[in-house]
């Protein structure tokens, strides 16, 4: 799916930029096939000779890095090479071979860190967000902003997030092995994670081989995720929930799910994202989109977590919605687990006051 084009007879960049437009505007019209409407998002890179490069491998190893460039900016659009390229792309390709590196040294360096999710009627801890972090031997802690994005185009991230199901599932009956309050976790399913054809075999194996009561485990699943197929999305989800699992949408509001698809997909939770939280005591437009959230849910009999909550008077709004669930600064920053289990032993003890 990658092609090279060759322009002998080019004056300068903006001509070819140009000719990259007109590629993109006739590539990118909508087909139609077999009753579907398809549309193609090329990334285009560009490097010019001899600016660029005086040997062929150079100049096809400089328009592979603008090319990149673009895939991670967007796609559908061109650049033009520039050196800072090339260092992006070596970063790429070095955060690529440790990823690979610590997956076949058993995940050494990966770990997860739990948000608590707090009950706005209790003020009890009822739930965590399982999060994942990698720390490299080579590069030091790498962010999941930069890690993830590279482990989903190289293909990795299936056997991480494989892990991190495990792992998550492990720990969590391990908190109610020891007497901690029988809290559930949330898991983040990526998108290549949930296309995949035994995606609740999996799930399965993991409450097996933990021994987690099923009841304690919520997936969460994007809203764009859910709209790219919705058809084949409901099958998911139907199937995930004959296991018996939660399943809650993630970063809602930021997607374009309509309300005649929402009452279709079989889940428990929606999950407000944090942009609409952070003004939302400030911009009459957030503390309307929450509002409108926290309503719609409660029509279609779900629950609600308000994703980012930071102040008290972020708290109280949501509290006067009857919001169910809030996770934030305000009451923890993800920690370890040694450290989750220390709120969880506070938050046991103010509980039975």
């Amino acid at each position: 799916d990658e092609f090279t084009i060759l322009l002998p007879i080019v004056k300068n960049a903006e001509e070819a930029k140009r000719i990259a437009k007109r590629i993109i505007d006739n590539i990118g019209r909508r087909v139609s096939l077999a009753g579907h409407e398809l549309v193609i998002t090329p990334s285009i890179g560009i490097a010019i000779f001899p600016d660029d490069g005086i040997e062929v491998g150079q100049l096809l190893k400089n328009v592979d890095a603008a090319m990149y460039y673009v895939k991670h900016g967007g796609k559908n659009n061109f650049e033009v090479f520039a050196e800072e390229m090339n260092q992006a792309t070596a970063r790429r390709l070095m955060i690529e071979n440790q990823m690979r590196q610590s997956i076949n040294y058993s995940f050494d360096g990966f770990s997860l860190v739990y948000q608590p999710q707090v009950s706005l009627k209790t003020g009890q801890i009822v739930g965590v967000e399982a999060l994942l972090r990698w720390q490299s031997e080579e590069l030091g802690a790498v962010s999941p902003v930069e890690f993830i994005p590279v482990a989903e185009e190289s293909n990795l991230i299936n056997p991480i997030g494989e892990w991190v199901l495990n792992e998550a599932c492990r720990q969590t009956k391990a908190w109610h092995d020891e007497g901690l309050p029988n809290i559930r976790v949330a898991v983040n399913l990526s998108v290549k994670q949930f296309a995949k054809q035994n995606l609740e075999q999996m799930v399965k194996e993991a409450l097996e081989e933990t021994q987690l009561p099923v009841r304690f485990l919520e997936l969460e699943i994007t809203e764009n995720m859910l709209m790219d197929d919705v058809e084949g999305s409901v099958d998911v989800l139907h199937r995930l929930k004959e296991l018996g699992v939660c399943l809650a949408i993630d970063d809602f509001g930021t997607g374009y799910s309509s309300l005649s698809y929402l009452k279709r997909f079989p889940i428990d939770r929606l999950k407000i994202d944090r942009s609409f939280i952070t003004h939302v005591t400030s911009n009459q437009g957030d503390a309307s989109v929450t509002q409108a959230i926290v309503a719609v849910a409660h029509n279609l009999d779900l629950s609600v977590t308000a994703e980012g909550v930071e102040s008290a008077d972020q708290l109280s709004f949501l509290n006067g919605l009857k919001c169910e669930e809030v996770q934030g600064y305000y009451f923890s920053k993800p920690v370890a687990p040694d450290d989750l289990k220390r709120l969880l032993l506070v938050n046991q003890r103010l509980g039975e006051v």
